[in-house]
């Protein structure tokens, strides 16, 4: 059900990415808030590719750890054993589902942040804040993952 899911989610993002080129070649959005709208609705896109990958992610993993190795994930030829799809344990793809669903919640603040509507002292605080945690997030997830491997 996971790569079902993450087929959806492919298949829904390609149609936001569309509808915005849709749009563009339409040439019909002239007015700002309608292309903060449509920045929006592609980084929405993003938003659900990324979420894609995490379900494959799980998808994949799930069954390295309980059926049998992927054949495919490890004939890279480098042998270096750091593939995205590389899954030992699950402290291994619960490493690598964080990293996909950290960057997934950063694009979805992006989004939601393209419309924010900055008027007040307050609300620039906010926003400030928020992307200050989002930073702080980023860099909790690199420290983890240095000191994991230390």
């Amino acid at each position: 059900m996971s790569l079902l899911s993450a087929a959806a989610a492919f298949l829904y993002g390609s149609r936001e990415v569309l509808g915005v080129l849709r749009v563009l070649l339409d040439g019909s959005g002239d007015k700002i808030y309608l292309f903060a709208k449509q920045i929006g609705q592609l980084v929405g896109g993003v938003d659900l590719y990324l979420i894609g990958i995490a379900l494959l992610i799980f998808g994949f993993g799930v069954y390295e750890l309980l059926i049998s190795n992927i054949e495919a994930a490890h004939e890279d030829g480098k042998g270096t054993g750091s593939s995205l799809l590389d899954i030992r344990s699950l402290d291994d793809l619960k490493e690598k589902l964080v990293k996909v669903i950290v960057v997934a919640l950063i694009v979805a603040a992006f989004k939601v942040m393209l419309i924010f509507p900055i008027t007040s002292t307050t609300n620039l605080l906010v926003f400030s804040g928020s992307v200050f945690l989002l930073a702080l997030s980023a860099w909790l997830v690199a420290v983890g993952k240095s000191s994991s491997h230390s």
